[in-house]
């Protein structure tokens, strides 16, 4: 058996690889819904992510707006930042970043200005979406960095966190 782009070739073996890596990205998908929940139990949209190089977590992190009272403070770019700090390095290549919803403009560039190498997302984010949803900004050829992107991860769940909190909102 050979391996290409990380997925083992040959009978059966890019099945097993496949589920693999499904289930690792579940796994890494499961702490950044751990994430969610803590932002919306501290009245933070729901949104988590972590980024992991390797199969080492490296920084996990959620919406902080409200309680920093800044704009920039979405989940990904919080966990760009810590794991920079953490690494002593801005260009991530070799990191997979998961996040419970698809990124916004703001932050699918973030991930294009740290060279992230993979973005899992959860659920479609069909206001503000920058992977496909409103805007694809990894699509545009004229950037100088394009990441892979697997979308749809635990996705059920990582919308359900979502509403939930919409939900209470609205009836609170």
């Amino acid at each position: 058996m050979s391996t290409r782009f990380g997925v083992l070739s040959g009978p059966g073996g890019g099945r097993i690889m496949s589920n693999l890596v499904r289930r690792t990205d579940e796994e890494h998908m499961q702490t950044a819904l751990a994430e969610a929940e803590r932002a919306a139990a501290e009245g933070e949209t729901p949104v988590g992510a972590v980024l992991v190089i390797g199969d080492r977590v490296i920084a996990a992190a959620h919406n902080m707006r409200e309680t920093w009272q800044d704009p920039t403070a979405h989940a990904e770019s919080m966990v760009l930042r810590d794991a920079s700090a953490r690494l002593g390095r801005w260009r991530l290549p070799d990191a997979t970043v998961f996040v419970t919803m698809e990124p916004c403009l703001m932050c699918a560039g973030a991930l294009v200005l740290a060279r992230v190498g993979r973005l899992v997302y959860g659920c479609r984010d069909p206001r503000a979406g920058a992977l496909g949803s409103v805007y694809d900004v990894v699509r545009d050829g004229r950037l100088n960095h394009v990441y892979r992107i697997t979308p749809g991860v635990l996705e059920a769940e990582c919308r359900a966190v979502l509403q939930g909190f919409f939900e209470k909102l609205r009836t609170g």
